[in-house]
């Protein structure tokens, strides 16, 4: 009988919280909004009381372009309860305690319950379509996509030039722009012709977006379904030495990826630019003349760039940590 009692006050309670409105249910969880078909951008920014810049540069968005299903950070109204912090709040609403402060106009990190604040999602770090990350945001960022294209591929590139001489720790941004204007006004290709790019610092940025094919010279087969990933330095033998930063971050990178799209790390679905002849497109994977194929990676990556050594150095470290993202992720 107290077993009968209890279900049904659960399910009366179950039935109020289901019938609450969605705004009151979203102020005390969540603040993400989950795009539905005929959603605007102008629209949503409207709703939850934001500017359309604010909306793009909170979720990096690189266009105006919605996928049904896409997941967007929205500002909310919140009601401070007992014990709650400003740090607290702002890592459960993806916001910051610098953030809260000066939306609410607060010259102290001291609460009182019952106070009510707007919560507006942290800006990320735009210049144009470049978004600059750690690979933490990267993660947050990627999860929230919902790219309707095909991708069965992730491509490993090293820029060759720029290379660490280049970079001094703090122009990520035009390190971007130099190579978008090669690629652009060089090439002839229409963006910058990787999605992803990391640096020496271990930062990533995403400056093609995803949902467009790269362009570039592995051919029209390995970019049709794939994502490219450019890592700043040269790391044939003899040059560049990757750092501790950087690697970690093209693990985590091409873990979460794999995760993304359902991907099992091999020759199959991690690919090297050394593996595509040149001419035609084809892959060659070890047998392509040193003359009809590039050394990208280079031939100091994680241990070089064979298939022996992607499936002895670098897909195990990925598959690893494709076990503790998976965790973080549940």
């Amino acid at each position: 009988m107290k077993k009968t009692n209890a279900f049904i006050i659960g399910l009366l309670f179950f039935t109020f919280l289901s019938t609450l409105p969605t705004d009151v249910l979203a102020n005390s969880h969540d603040n993400i909004y989950v795009i539905q078909a005929g959603d605007t951008l102008p629209e949503i920014a409207k709703k939850f009381e934001t500017s359309l810049d604010e909306l793009k540069i909170s979720n990096g968005l690189q266009s105006d372009l919605l996928v049904v299903g896409q997941k967007l950070w929205v500002p909310i109204t919140y009601e401070v309860g007992a014990g709650d912090t400003l740090q607290e709040i702002a890592s459960r609403f993806h916001s910051s305690p610098e953030q809260i402060k000066a939306t609410n106009k607060l010259s102290t990190e001291q609460l009182v319950p019952g106070q009510i604040l707007k919560i507006a999602p942290k800006r990320m770090n735009m210049q144009g379509e470049h978004i600059l990350m750690t690979k933490e945001e990267f993660k947050e960022w990627l999860i929230n996509q919902k790219i309707k294209r095909k991708v069965t591929l992730i491509q490993q590139h090293h820029t060759w030039v720029p290379d660490y001489s280049r970079f001094n720790g703090s122009n990520h941004f035009g390190l971007l722009t130099g190579m978008e204007n090669f690629h652009r006004n060089t090439m002839g290709w229409k963006h910058i012709a990787q999605n992803i790019t990391t640096f020496p610092d271990g930062m990533v940025a995403v400056s093609r977006p995803l949902y467009i094919a790269p362009e570039g010279t592995i051919g029209s087969k390995a970019n049709s379904i794939g994502i490219a990933i450019e890592h700043i330095g040269n790391f044939d033998l003899g040059q560049d030495v990757m750092t501790k930063e950087q690697s970690d971050t093209i693990i985590y990178v091409n873990a979460i990826l794999c995760l993304k799209f359902g991907l099992t790390p091999s020759i199959d679905s991690i690919t090297y630019h050394h593996w595509w002849d040149l001419r035609n497109g084809e892959r060659v994977l070890d047998k392509g003349p040193d003359y009809n194929v590039k050394t990208c990676p280079g031939t100091g990556f994680f241990g070089g760039n064979s298939t022996t050594s992607a499936e002895k150095y670098f897909y195990p470290l990925i598959t690893r940590k494709m076990g503790e993202l998976q965790k973080d992720l549940k």
